[in-house]
């Protein structure tokens, strides 16, 4: 049977609650509110695609998984449910979470799906206020939530592309327990990785003697507007500089690891495991006079997107200037970040600033606009990681292109000796996927390597 617009999600809604409640005795109120919490926010075509047994097998099967669990821990089964075995049936795999509620839940899992090439054909995800006892027995859903003594609770059904394979099931379970891992460790040092940042900047405006004003001055600034929201804290570490040049080392400050760094073992930043021997880049930055690193690490975040994580590098100083160590923290620039003027963005308006003024041209003159257009549309994660002598080239470079419908290309080798970021520029008129796709097999067999990401950026000009 299918239902049609919001009257017939109602009608199926109540029909399920009489099935649901049936046989219940004193849990029957709390078997309805779970209901209608699973199908609150579900829309009526979801209702409309799925048969009225299957979402009532649904919900019935994650109330019963939902009945225990154990504080601060999330479960997680993933499986293909059979009228035999389960009473109900779909054509989909299903995954079932239920976790304490917290940010990030829905988007991290999903990124991970993604990432596996899964599609999602049904998500429903209701925050379903929960009374248990001491031994983590569901005891009743209650009307709203109250804590102490009520907490919300993050109930996910998932349907995706089914996967016959018991070890993919295994495989993907493991999996989504370790992103919900590291979904709880970001989101519960969360508030002591923002108190790490403040010890930095009261840190540095401490040695202010030490450190050259202007230096000083815009660290702080970059750091404070990280703080201001432009910037998801998901992990931090300090490291202790050991060893003389030539065989220096970072090995990490014990119990100084948060969020995704708790563990001294996981190594977002080749080159930088505990004792390693310093790459000469690493050892070049922390003999060089600035303060901080921006890059991107080798590991992929498992928080909110599945996308290269970004890492802040803050030197640690003594008291007569000598660098003992540096500070790391991890995370993912917000989206408002990649839609802010690069003169309001601190550490970057410095080096465009620098480069308006030592190439001379006039702020109202032809040359002076294109060139502040240029720095201004660059990919901001490029500005952030580019030293400002190879932005002056790479922007001069691209306004000597101007309107000339040619082929170019900059390319940025990345300080760690990891990968190489290519900025391609390509007539807009002949730009398709197919052309893509070539030049990143082009790129591909020049660099030797694999492209692991690419971004495209149309506008009214005459290049890509």
């Amino acid at each position: 049977m299918s239902y049609r617009g919001e009257k017939g999600k109602q009608a199926l809604v109540e029909t399920i609650v009489r099935s649901a409640k049936r046989g219940k005795g004193k849990q029957a109120d709390t078997v309805e509110r779970f209901v209608r919490d699973f199908f609150g926010n579900v829309s009526p075509q979801d209702c409309r695609e799925e048969s009225g047994d299957a979402l009532r097998g649904a919900v019935m099967s994650l109330w019963d998984f939902a009945q225990t669990r154990k504080p601060r821990n999330a479960k997680v089964r993933v499986f293909n449910p059979t009228k035999k075995k389960h009473g109900w049936e779909t054509g989909h795999t299903v995954v079932e979470i239920v976790n304490d509620d917290m940010p990030f839940l829905v988007d991290s899992v999903t990124a991970e799906l993604n990432k596996r090439n899964l599609t999602v054909h049904l998500l429903i995800h209701p925050v379903v206020p929960v009374r248990r006892d001491g031994a983590g027995r569901m005891k009743e859903v209650a009307e709203h939530i109250a804590p102490p003594e009520v907490s919300g609770e993050s109930v996910m059904h998932l349907q995706i592309t089914e996967q016959t394979d018991p070890h993919c099931l295994r495989e993907l379970k493991t999996a989504i327990g370790g992103v919900l891992d590291d979904v709880r460790a970001a989101v519960e040092d969360w508030r002591p990785m923002r108190v790490a940042l403040a010890d930095v900047i009261a840190g540095l405006e401490s040695k202010g003697g030490v450190i050259p004003r202007e230096e000083m001055a815009e660290t702080a600034a970059f750091l404070r507007w990280l703080e201001d929201n432009n910037f998801t804290f998901l992990g931090y570490r300090e490291y202790a500089l050991e060893g003389r040049n030539g065989s220096q080392s970072l090995s990490v400050v014990p119990r100084s690891g948060l969020g995704l760094l708790r563990d001294k073992s996981v190594n977002v930043i080749e080159g930088l495991g505990d004792g390693a021997v310093l790459p000469p880049d690493v050892a070049e930055f922390l003999r060089r006079p600035s303060l901080t690193l921006i890059n991107k690490a080798n590991r992929r975040s498992t928080v909110h997107r599945g996308v290269h994580l970004d890492a802040i590098m803050i030197k640690r100083m003594d008291e007569a200037g000598n660098t003992i160590g540096q500070r790391l923290f991890v995370g993912l620039f917000t989206s408002t970040v990649y839609n802010q003027p690069v003169q309001t963005i601190p550490v970057i308006r410095r080096k465009v600033g620098n480069i308006i003024e030592r190439a001379g041209f006039s702020p109202v003159s032809h040359d002076g606009k294109a060139l502040l257009h240029i720095l201004d549309t660059l990919p901001t994660d490029e500005l952030f990681q580019i030293g400002e002598r190879e932005l002056r080239e790479m922007a001069m470079g691209i306004l000597h292109l101007q309107e000339r419908q040619k082929v170019a290309m900059f390319v940025r080798r990345d300080p760690f000796s990891r990968y190489v970021s290519c900025l391609v520029y390509l007539p807009r008129e002949r730009y398709d996927t197919r052309l893509r796709h070539h030049v990143q097999e082009v790129l591909e067999a020049g660099f030797g390597g694999t492209v692991t990401a690419f971004y495209t950026q149309l506008s009214g000009e005459v290049l890509a």
